[in-house]
């Protein structure tokens, strides 16, 4: 297995259309992800150029408590059904930790379904229980904490300014705003 890192728009057609079709699968009509967001695929690739499994990093500048730093999460995480329970998107949830790690972002942080948390834990993530992302736009909010929604906001903290504040994104409202496409990474 092999993890593949390409440009949204770079990705060869062949595998963009299995990243495509896996992604169709677990979210009919999501489409694709803003532009201004500078969305990478990141594709775990099988010896015979099958995708296994499939994750895109999106990123944007955001201020928190008057200080602007740079943004990445994770978004349409997807492993191939028949290829689930075997580490595939563990493997590829933590190279995608590492990527943003060495990207020059200074946090990463994107929410997920309650019962995903373990998992991405498991590959190097961390909680923020009490943590809630703002999506959407300034004059049209999505909070993570919505009516309907049971996320937790999960979290990587890289440069050494975002450190030193990580007590200031705990328990927080953290307004994302990644726009109208994109409304909750």
């Amino acid at each position: 297995m092999q993890v593949r890192t390409f440009a949204a728009d770079e990705v060869p057609a062949a595998l963009a259309r299995q990243a495509e079709a896996l992604a169709e699968r677990e979210w009919p009509g999501g489409g694709a992800h803003d532009p201004a967001l500078r969305p990478v695929a990141m594709l775990l690739v099988s010896a015979e150029r099958e995708v296994v499994a499939a994750l895109d990093v999106l990123s944007k500048e955001l201020v928190h408590r008057g200080r602007a730093c740079r943004a990445s999460g994770l978004s349409a995480v997807v492993t191939d059904p028949a290829r689930r329970g075997r580490g595939h998107g563990r493997h590829l949830v933590a190279a995608a930790r590492e990527f943003i790690a060495r990207s020059g972002a200074d946090i990463g942080l994107f929410t997920c379904d309650r019962p995903l948390r373990a998992f991405y834990e498991s590959a190097g993530w961390e909680a923020l229980e009490g943590t809630v992302l703002i999506g959407g736009t300034p004059g049209d909010p999505l909070p993570g904490d919505a009516p309907g929604f049971d996320k937790v906001t999960m979290a990587g903290f890289f440069s050494a300014q975002v450190k030193r504040d990580a007590a200031s994104f705990r328990n927080a409202r953290i307004a994302l705003h990644p726009g109208v496409i994109d409304r909750l990474w």
